[in-house]
């Protein structure tokens, strides 16, 4: 038994209790019939009413699971769904809210929408219309978080479009293209070559930049970088970009384990690809520092990845060795950071060994060449 909810306002309700009525007992009915009456406005021929149910139906699933799943049936996907073609562009822009809103947290309704035929629609809506392009990018990126519409999104040439937003959208729209792709190039199974065009490296870089280091968003970028850099195209782009090698370096520094793994990539593949080019640019940026760091706390991608760029920034000369001393506060400071300074300095010597240790084995292999070059030309060979 429970008192009256909802007494008249500024009066204290002294009535006779009332037995309590379960939520969901109350409102499905209401819901049963509020439902109808939407699909049958939505059936409606007048375009006046079919956008106002639309509206209603976006409002109504916007706050409530459940009314997103009751919602999720033929009767109602399917009339939004051909709303989208529609030469009426409030009829195109409420069948997008509504679905969009149906899509979200729900991985059956992304589905559903899907195999509805949303996807074509959408992708012609972020071809043909600029002012709903951005609403279309919002759609493609909550439908391409469901693992079974990647492969069509990825093959329905959305992809450029994405790319477009990327470079001229509101922040709000280059930040949905970033998550639309990064969900398209994670899809291993996605059964299509996927290209990610190298117009996306300037923007990219821009964002990454502006972001936290740390934030999802730093590592999607990232992600998407280092993609671009497996082809010589991509990394002339990165290397091209005004301060783009000292915000992939400023990421190694500050960045989420995920994000540092791919900034740490990203150099390795430009100087591992074409050291004479790239060593001096990178270099110039100070990455050592942090890449001292991640060699001992990046993840093991990353401490392999930054060991290998250490040697490929090493001069094979070296004219300008780095005092022992300053090597040592550097290296110190660094061990301070990962271990506070407690153990600072037993970290510090462990560091220095393991460099001292490579640097021994880099010569060796030096001489080893030496050698088999000096046997080679032998007049006894």
């Amino acid at each position: 038994m429970c008192q009256n909810p909802n007494p008249p306002f500024g009066q204290i309700d002294n009535g006779p209790p009332v037995p309590c009525v379960p939520e969901e007992q109350d409102r499905v009915p209401n819901r049963q019939a509020q439902l109808q009456e939407l699909a049958r406005a939505l059936a409606n021929g007048d375009v006046a009413v079919r956008v106002q149910a639309a509206r209603d139906i976006r409002r109504i699933v916007r706050a409530s699971p459940r009314a997103r799943t009751a919602f999720a049936i033929p009767v109602v996907i399917q009339p939004l769904v051909s709303m989208l073609p529609s030469a009426d562009r409030s009829s195109r822009e409420a069948a997008l809210l509504a679905l969009l809103n149906l899509a979200v947290r729900n991985e059956r309704n992304k589905e559903k929408i899907a195999s509805n035929g949303a996807i074509p629609l959408l992708v012609e809506i972020l071809r043909s219309d600029n002012q709903l392009g951005e609403l279309a990018t919002a759609s493609l990126l909550s439908l391409s978080a469901s693992n079974s519409n990647k492969p069509d999104i990825a093959s329905s040439g959305a992809i450029p479009l994405l790319v477009k937003i990327l470079v001229s959208g509101s922040i709000q729209g280059r930040v949905d293209a970033v998550t639309a792709l990064f969900n398209l190039f994670s899809c291993s199974e996605c059964g299509v070559d996927l290209f990610l065009p190298v117009e996306a490296v300037r923007p990219l870089l821009s964002l990454l930049k502006d972001s936290r280091k740390h934030s999802k968003l730093a590592d999607k970028v990232t992600a998407l970088l280092e993609i671009l850099s497996e082809s010589e195209e991509g990394r002339l782009a990165i290397a091209e970009v005004e301060g783009g090698i000292l915000t992939i370096v400023e990421t190694i520094e500050n960045g989420s384990f995920v994000g540092t793994e791919h900034s740490v990539s990203i150099l390795h593949a430009l100087c591992w690809n074409n050291r004479e080019r790239y060593r001096e640019l990178i270099l110039n940026e100070g990455p050592i520092p942090g890449l001292l760091l991640l060699t001992v706390e990046g993840t093991k991608k990353a401490r392999s990845r930054a060991h290998e760029l250490l040697d490929l920034l090493r001069p094979d000369s070296r004219p300008k060795r780095v005092p022992h001393e300053e090597l040592e506060t550097i290296v110190y400071d660094i061990a301070k950071r990962v271990d506070g300074p407690q153990k600072a300095a037993e970290t510090a010597k462990r560091l220095m060994q393991d460099m001292v240790r490579r640097n021994m084995e880099a010569n060796i292999d030096k001489l080893e060449q030496s050698a088999a070059t000096c046997n080679l030309n032998s007049p006894l060979s």
